[in-house]
């Protein structure tokens, strides 16, 4: 159904409603989905899709990761509450939290809860706000819900958190219990107010970056361009373009300058001079903050997404050489992906990850000539059996792309 006839009568419509208000507790009602599970969205022309199964095995392989991380990693977090369950010792991360809330909407209508589970997870959001900004996610919480090791906040939950809630709106409406439009609204300005650095125009770390070389660092795992578009677009606010321009000449600086043969971006980037530069060993996190690790093993994902959805071509070249580069370095067989390696294709890793290798079946989708190694990626992750949340999580994504099922606001 489209979103202005949502109340005009479709029968798959009504089953679900009614199946949803049977999922939760009486004098509540929720909204039938606009957009249910499955979507078949139409890409960008010339972009493919797995070829060796069926669009139907295709969803249903889908719905069959999704009802494992739900089993294993949505959790009630008191009453009318839910988090995503980061580590076995039941502590959370807000990166965590915006793929549950991505997830949810996304899968919504095939599963009939999801709304529940949406506005649970929006609630345990609201009440763990950063203490710079309280419209920010404070960016961890131990098994008892309390924040810990600073109630500040990360820019990737920050952004999933806000696009979700872009989603919900196109999803569910705006007029329930829950103004999803507005709350999408005060988040996305919040992220323009304390997660952006308004002189360079780059996506800081999180809303505590703002001294010294923290202050210009940025991460490329947080390159999410169709989000930034969708952040315009929701707003009005022009400065969003900013961002979104600079993004796309970080892009192309990192990989014309530092990884012209391999197309792969660091985990971290810095301001050298007027430079954009890969980190330094132990800027952050590790000695591999220079490399292509785990945290911009989700590029291929993250960047190709906005060029699947909206066709525009500004990190195409990027994607093609990694493409290229990433097919000769495993002889085309996912397995032989390794989780690490140098700007120039060194192995750093030491087993292979779904966190890496999923996401190389999205950079596929950009071109034909990727057809077979598309069809090897997606085979061997929706084969794969669980690793953990992180690695789940990004298989999920993953799929829920590559099957066509990606949907924008």
């Amino acid at each position: 159904m489209s979103r202005n006839k949502k109340f005009s009568f479709n029968s798959k419509a009504v089953m679900l409603c009614c199946l949803a208000f049977l999922m939760v507790p009486s004098g509540l009602a929720f909204a039938a989905p606009n957009k249910s599970f499955p979507q078949h969205t139409t890409y960008t022309s010339g972009s493919i899709k797995p070829s060796n199964v069926t669009q139907t095995t295709m969803d249903n392989s889908v719905q069959t990761k999704w009802d494992s991380w739900k089993a294993a990693y949505l959790k009630p977090a008191g009453t009318g509450k839910y988090y995503v369950k980061y580590q076995s010792d039941g502590s959370t991360v807000s990166e965590a939290h915006g793929y549950g809330m991505l997830a949810t909407v996304i899968m919504a209508g095939y599963d009939s809860s999801a709304q529940t589970y949406f506005d649970g997870l929006y609630k345990y959001y609201q009440a763990h706000p950063s203490d710079n900004n309280a419209y920010l996610m404070a960016w961890k919480q131990n098994s008892s819900f309390q924040n810990v090791e600073g109630a500040d906040s990360a820019t990737d939950g920050d952004m999933d958190i806000a696009y979700s809630l872009l989603l919900a709106d196109r999803q569910w409406g705006s007029a329930g219990t829950i103004n999803y439009l507005q709350a999408a609204k005060n988040i996305i300005n919040a992220i323009m107010q304390n997660d952006v650095n308004q002189s360079k125009w780059t996506l800081r770390l999180g809303d505590w970056a703002t001294d010294g070389a923290f202050d210009t660092a940025t991460r490329p795992s947080d390159f999410m361009l169709n989000h930034l578009k969708a952040f315009q677009q929701a707003t009005g606010d022009t400065k969003w373009n900013n961002v979104i321009d600079k993004t796309y000449t970080i892009i192309n600086s990192i990989y014309t300058g530092y990884s012209s043969t391999t197309g792969l971006l660091p985990d971290f980037v810095v301001l050298n001079g007027s430079t954009y530069k890969p980190a330094p060993a132990n800027f952050l996190e590790d000695v591999s903050d220079s490399y292509y690790g785990y945290n911009s093993c989700r590029i291929p994902w993250r960047i190709t997404t906005d060029y699947l959805m909206t066709g525009d071509n500004r990190a195409l070249p990027q994607l093609t050489q990694l493409n290229t580069w990433i097919k000769g370095k495993v002889n085309s067989n996912p397995s032989s992906v390794k989780d690490g390696y140098k700007l120039n294709g060194t192995v750093t890793g030491s087993g292979g990850s779904g966190a890496f290798y999923s996401p190389f079946g999205v950079s596929a989708m950009t071109n034909s000539s990727n057809q077979t190694w598309l069809n090897s990626v997606w085979t061997k992750t929706a084969n794969s059996s669980s690793e953990g949340y992180y690695e789940d999580s990004i298989k999920l994504f993953s799929m829920i792309v590559m099957s066509g099922n990606w949907w924008t606001y």
